[in-house]
């Protein structure tokens, strides 16, 4: 069992940086498959980016590539996601996700176990 807490949204405008962190709980974690999502208004949750619990495995979403930036503090039990160039369409409540499964279609969020509440990030124009 993991828990994880969600922190660092806000309002921001186009082109600023956010830094989202994700605190869990639990003796395990750097064994966890870390992952972030989102889900705007009407709209279904999306993936967003993925770490696997060796941090140089990555993965992103084509429409925050080269602008977002995973990572992870396994002595901490954190996992970030740095934003920058942050866009009007980032707007969303993003959530942190975690799995201990192996062998898993890491954008699919069928494939988490654990979820935080998510934390609120507005980017206006």
């Amino acid at each position: 069992q993991v828990q994880l807490v969600e922190s660092g949204g806000g309002l921001v405008q186009a082109g600023a940086s956010l830094r989202l962190s994700c605190a869990a709980s639990g003796r395990t974690f750097s064994s966890y498959t870390m992952g972030w999502f989102r889900q705007a208004p009407g709209k279904e949750r999306e993936f967003v980016a993925a770490i696997r619990w060796i941090a140089t495995m990555t993965y992103y979403a084509d429409s925050v590539k080269g602008r977002f930036t995973i990572s992870r503090d396994n002595a901490n039990n954190t996992v970030y996601l740095q934003m920058n160039s942050l866009k009007p369409e980032d707007t969303a409540v993003y959530y942190c996700a975690a799995t201990l499964r192996l062998q898993i279609s890491v954008p699919s969020s069928l494939e988490y176990d654990y979820w935080g509440q998510g934390t609120q990030v507005t980017v206006s124009s």
